[in-house]
């Protein structure tokens, strides 16, 4: 019996999926796959956070599994994570939300994305620029002290994201930050919960 090794299957399916889902879509059907690399981070707190992504929104950096399905999804063309079967909307950069006008959207949610680049100041401030006054932040993200301990703890230090740019990421130093760019109001925060993350909800005035 011939083997399909698991590259040769994901091309497969990137190349058939597309056409698939029109075929099905004209009659009425959605194919949904359980396939995923593991799960979203998203699938922890999506309880909790949901409710505040309400209206029209970006998930950024959504990695096959949005906060909801009405959220835009923005990540990068070829994401290097799949955490569920989304494809991606808009595909690009989410330091420079250049789709958008200022002062447009209702919510932005983004999870485990943040940590990864280096001016957290400047990429806030582009977030912010885009949502209407009374627009919510919603982000969800590790706490990098406590990501690495859980990491080391559970014995598995070869699964430390390599992106995470910030020994000292955490709640505390976001909100300082937040802060002094000003301009918002904290709705709700949740620090080190889900083993090794945080939360916070902001609202732009």
């Amino acid at each position: 019996m011939g083997k399909i090794t698991v590259s040769l299957y994901r091309q497969l399916r990137n190349v058939l999926a597309p056409s698939l889902e029109r075929l099905f879509a004209r009659h009425g059907f959605k194919i949904v796959s359980t396939y995923r690399d593991y799960p979203s981070e998203t699938s922890k707190c999506r309880d909790r956070l949901a409710p505040f992504c309400i209206g029209f929104g970006l998930d950024l950096g959504f990695g096959g599994d949005p906060i909801n399905e009405s959220a835009i999804r923005v990540d990068m063309p070829k994401p290097y994570a799949r955490t569920g079967s989304y494809s991606v909307q808009l595909g690009g950069d989410a330091t420079r939300l250049v789709w958008f006008a200022d002062g447009v959207l209702d919510y932005i949610y983004s999870s485990h994305l943040l940590e990864d680049f280096v001016d957290t100041r400047s990429v806030l401030v582009e977030w912010l620029r885009v949502l209407k006054p009374g627009g919510r932040l919603i982000i969800f993200c590790p706490d990098q002290v406590a990501y690495e301990a859980y990491n080391l703890r559970e014995g598995h230090p070869e699964r430390m994201n390599p992106h995470h740019v910030h020994a000292d990421f955490s709640l505390n130093k976001l909100r300082n930050i937040i802060v002094n760019i000003g301009g918002t109001k904290e709705l709700h925060a949740i620090d080190l919960v889900d083993e090794y993350s945080w939360e916070l909800v902001m609202e732009k005035i």
